[in-house]
């Protein structure tokens, strides 16, 4: 055991700058949960302010804008994931099919490039390309005899431009994912389907998607632990009040209440509310995910 440990041991040091950092920043930061039971006063700090027990979420839970806040997080999460599973796969199935290799790495470099840029830089660029004035989308459409559409201004077209944006930023890094388990298919089975007459729609259909199944309906499961993540550097860099009545999401409200108004019990007890869904639901998904995928942490 001792000469295990010794052998081991430059292994424990280069996990240990990785274990601190988690420590301070995601372990330390609980202790600030109390603030979600307390009116806090700053002078008094977080340990010496009075105690409300469940006030606060009375509160939040009888703030007007409270139902809707969260029926838009679903709704917005609920589209990302549908649109982060289906564009990845179509997309990989057509990529999958192309001969020339230089092809597919060009596309693949392209497509994951916006995967690595943040929020504040794309959503300069959005701003852009989606301004009723001189965006490129609006003078396409405006070929076709269509109104200009204040994509980020419109409450209607606001949650849609979300999905659509976040689809386009990181579809290209699911491509890959769906690429790396088409390469697993045994191309026997490919080479049997074409003697007995398959062509190449019918090999997608009976070959390809049900060897992707599994990795879809891994990527599916994992991904209901975000149900409650609508993507708060997207939409904080992109919303505006007009239209916080489809585009307001639980986590825009938290920064709202606690950084702008200084509320910070209620926005405590709003992100408490939501981290005690997702641990559910992440729970939930591992479930599922080894039920129906044999799918293991370890």
């Amino acid at each position: 055991m001792r000469r295990r440990s010794f052998r081991e041991l430059p292994l424990h040091l280069m996990i240990l700058p990785g274990f601190v950092l988690v420590f301070v920043y995601s372990y330390i930061p609980m202790a600030g949960i109390v603030m979600a039971f307390e009116r806090l006063v700053p002078s008094k700090g977080m340990f010496a302010s009075p105690w409300v027990g469940w006030e606060n979420f009375e509160y939040m839970l009888h703030l007007p804008d409270t139902v809707q806040v969260l029926w838009n997080t679903l709704f917005i999460a609920a589209m990302k994931m549908t649109a982060g599973i289906a564009v990845p796969v179509a997309f990989a199935l057509l990529l999958n099919e192309a001969r020339s290799r230089l092809f597919k790495r060009s596309v693949q470099t392209i497509i994951y490039f916006p995967h690595f840029l943040s929020w504040i830089i794309l959503s300069g660029i959005l701003i852009d390309i989606l301004s009723p004035s001189s965006g490129i989308v609006n003078e396409a459409l405006g070929w076709f005899a269509i109104p200009p559409i204040y994509f980020l201004g419109d409450a209607h077209w606001f949650p849609f431009a979300m999905v659509a944006s976040d689809t386009w930023k990181e579809f290209g890094y699911g491509t890959i994912v769906y690429l790396a388990a088409l390469s697993g298919i045994n191309p026997a089975l490919y080479e049997a389907a074409s003697m007995d007459g398959a062509g190449r729609i019918r090999q997608t259909l009976h070959v390809t998607l049900p060897g992707l199944l599994p990795m879809i309906v891994l990527m599916s499961v994992l991904s209901l632990g975000n149900v409650l993540n609508a993507g708060f550097d997207q939409i904080y860099n992109l919303y505006s009040p007009q239209v916080y009545e489809t585009g307001d999401i639980i986590d825009t409200l938290v920064f709202r209440i606690g950084v702008e108004n200084a509320n910070y019990g209620v926005a405590t007890a709003v992100g408490l509310f939501k981290s005690a869904v997702s641990f559910v639901m992440i729970g939930a998904s591992y479930l599922l995910a080894y039920r129906l995928t044999d799918y293991r942490i370890f």
